[in-house]
């Protein structure tokens, strides 16, 4: 394997997280080499609009961050596959070797999927996602979306808004479960209703299956829904593969202390959805999900 790139800091991941990293180092470097290592084939760009701005009319362009104008490396489609911390390397999935004074990990999550279901579900994460279901949202196109918390909600609300007939199973009793009181949860539910989203609550999954050119979503009571297009937010799973196999200390996320640094090292660090840090005000350790 032969080094073709030194960096003083080095990011691994090329989300919000990757970005604001960018920005904090050259508040303080303006110089020092950074490089970008991201799995996909875009420039960082916000995530939130995905659900909310971008459904209501916000031009598309305006999700980029404008990570490249930082006078960084910025690597896409070009995932880390391994991490060395003794010699302080990076392989990427080229098989390439880059080397670094300090790194970062922002390796984000992954949707939380059901193996036993069609491939053809949208767990939606992405600008690609976006693009896939605005193509095929349009007045009267059936979609089933799985899940209540927030991606659920909030793309069931996005697509009902742009004339989709939306169904919005979940196995709680009413939309945020999770983060609202019950009663406030179930005031929710007859709020999607009012705006044309059949909620069904307390409903869990049995199975999603092709039927013809679209989908049949069967739950455990029975219930049926036909659809044209399936979305799934289940949360995710915090991506901590290139942390546990470099010996790094994992719990639900890369553990990390006050100052995101990694197994108690000067060098290795974690932020974004993946760390999993101290909150003096709550106790304990904490990971976030959101922005």
């Amino acid at each position: 394997r032969r080094c073709v790139a030194d960096f003083r800091y080095l990011i691994v991941g090329g989300g919000m997280t990757a970005d604001a990293a960018c920005r904090g180092i050259r508040e303080h470097d303006e110089t020092g080499a950074i490089g970008i290592f991201a799995e996909e084939p875009h420039e960082p760009y916000a995530r939130p609009p995905l659900t909310k701005a971008l459904w209501k009319g916000k031009d598309a362009s305006e999700v980029w961050r404008g990570t490249p104008e930082l006078n960084a490396d910025l690597r896409t489609s070009c995932p880390i596959a391994s991490l060395d911390l003794d010699a302080r390397t990076t392989t990427d999935a080229a098989g390439e070797t880059h080397s670094y004074e300090k790194v970062l990990l922002a390796t984000g999550g992954t949707p939380r999927r059901v193996d036993a279901w069609d491939d053809g579900v949208v767990y939606y994460r992405t600008v690609d996602h976006y693009r896939q279901l605005h193509d095929l949202a349009g007045d009267g196109v059936r979609v089933a979306v799985i899940g209540g918390g927030f991606i659920g909600s909030e793309i069931a609300a996005a697509l009902a808004i742009n004339g989709c007939a939306v169904s919005i199973l979940f196995p709680e009793p009413g939309i945020g479960a999770r983060v609202f009181p019950v009663e406030l949860a179930r005031f929710v539910n007859e709020y999607y209703r009012e705006q044309g989203v059949d909620v069904l609550a307390e409903e869990s999954v049995a199975s999603v299956a092709r039927e013809g050119d679209g989908f049949r979503v069967a739950t455990d009571s029975g219930r049926e829904v036909e659809c044209e297009a399936v979305v799934a937010g289940l949360g995710i799973r915090p991506r901590t593969e290139l942390a546990e196999a470099a010996g790094l200390e994992v719990d639900d996320g890369i553990v990390v202390d006050e100052l995101g640094r990694a197994s108690g090292r000067q060098d290795v660090f974690a932020a974004g959805d993946v760390a999993r840090f101290p909150a003096q005000a709550l106790g304990g350790l904490r990971r976030v999900e959101h922005e």
